[in-house]
């Protein structure tokens, strides 16, 4: 029903505006009887449905060190029955906006006002943002005009293309940017020796394999809401088939997606859309496949082999509208035919291919200092 009622506040704009306007006020008012907890942390990670990226990574170096001790951090969930380890409110109801309004700091890959405007003067919000936009977001999409992120304290950018689409599809301040990059890509920056090896032992996976993270992102949904599948249009038999046993594929679904649809798992294809460290996979393959995803320029940073198989590039770019050609920005020109792509893995020059991945890295991520270290410093104020 949430889904569904999601979608319709999405699609219906009437609708969202008098939701946001009215919701807004009652929330505003609420707001000027409750005493604001200096020491209350409220996290959440894509809208409730993950206990991962950013915030998390944020969340990990608070509770290592003791000088953070005194922080009461709290994790907004849709089920927060899953994590029974966790302090946790579930998100959008009547408690989780009392818990916003009466903590100091919010801390978010997404937003934390669930698109309504109630934050007070003095709460401290961190937004890490959770990729680098391709595909046009915020208010540049077409009929938008809602996004406004000019309450936000701090907001991490990874280099000038962020800079400039944030200042259009956000609203954004320049002066709340924090130049540093995401938090979660502090651990592909700072991979070690062996930790590649390590973890395919982890994931089961053969040191010999050449491992493929596969991770399209989502599709809209095509049935009003009720689901977001996805179906692409592969055969892995066929890829089986040409590329033999040396061969492994890791499936990652975006996380909004609710179901794959005609894909048999099994050895050689893998279901890695529930593994709860996209950072892990990424390591641990030799090169990515994907198509118009931020994780292109997260797996970037690791300068391996990156492939675009677009097989509904004429139809799913003219309708979302992205701020740069793939075929000229990206390492390689995209493939639209299953054939076309095999035949490039298979052909594949490992060393030109990860050239062109660093000079794509370079491009788009100029920032990367410390991500997570710079985002606590800035929140609490520290030298």
């Amino acid at each position: 029903m949430k889904q569904r009622l999601v979608y319709i506040l999405k699609h219906n704009m009437l609708v969202q505006k008098l939701y946001k306007w009215c919701m807004s006020l009652v929330f505003r008012f609420l707001g000027l009887f409750v005493s604001t907890d200096e020491n209350l942390v409220l996290f959440s990670s894509f809208m409730g449905s993950k206990f991962n990226d950013s915030p998390k990574a944020i969340y990990d170096m608070m509770r290592a060190d003791a000088k953070y001790g005194k922080y009461n951090c709290v994790w907004a969930f849709e089920h927060p029955e899953n994590f029974p380890e966790l302090k946790t409110v579930k998100i959008d109801t009547l408690k989780y906006f009392m818990t916003a309004l009466k903590a100091k700091y919010w801390i978010t890959n997404t937003n934390i006002e669930r698109g309504l405007s109630f934050k007070k003067k003095n709460t401290v919000y961190l937004n890490t943002w959770h990729g680098i936009a391709l595909k046009k977001i915020g208010n540049d999409c077409p009929g938008r005009n809602d996004y406004n992120f000019d309450t936000l304290n701090y907001l991490c950018v990874s280099g000038e293309h962020d800079e400039q689409v944030f200042r259009t599809a956000f609203r954004a301040r320049e002066k709340s940017y924090l130049k540093c990059g995401m938090p979660r890509n502090d651990e592909l920056w700072n991979v070690k020796p062996g930790e590649k090896e390590a973890l395919r032992e982890k994931l089961g996976i053969d040191r010999d394999k050449i491992v493929i993270l596969y991770a399209p992102t989502w599709r809209d949904s095509v049935d009003g809401g009720k689901s977001y599948a996805i179906k692409p249009p592969i055969d892995f038999s066929k890829w089986k088939e040409k590329l033999g046993e040396d061969y492994v594929i890791l499936f990652r679904a975006h996380h909004i997606t609710t179901k794959v649809l005609d894909v048999q798992f099994d050895d050689f294809i893998r279901d890695a859309s529930n593994y709860p460290n996209v950072n892990e996979l990424m390591i641990a393959s030799d090169m990515l496949i994907t198509d118009y995803s931020a994780i292109a320029f997260d797996y970037s940073i690791l300068c391996r082999p990156i492939l675009c198989y677009a097989y509904d590039y004429d139809t799913y770019l003219s309708d979302r509208g992205t701020y740069f050609d793939i075929d000229e920005k990206y390492p390689n020109k995209s493939c639209r035919e299953e054939d076309e792509l095999l035949d490039t893995i298979i052909g594949l020059d490992f060393d030109e291919q990860s050239e062109k991945t660093r000079e794509f890295r370079d491009y788009f991520l100029q920032y990367h200092d410390n991500a997570t270290e710079n985002c606590l410093k800035s929140l609490f104020g520290e030298k």
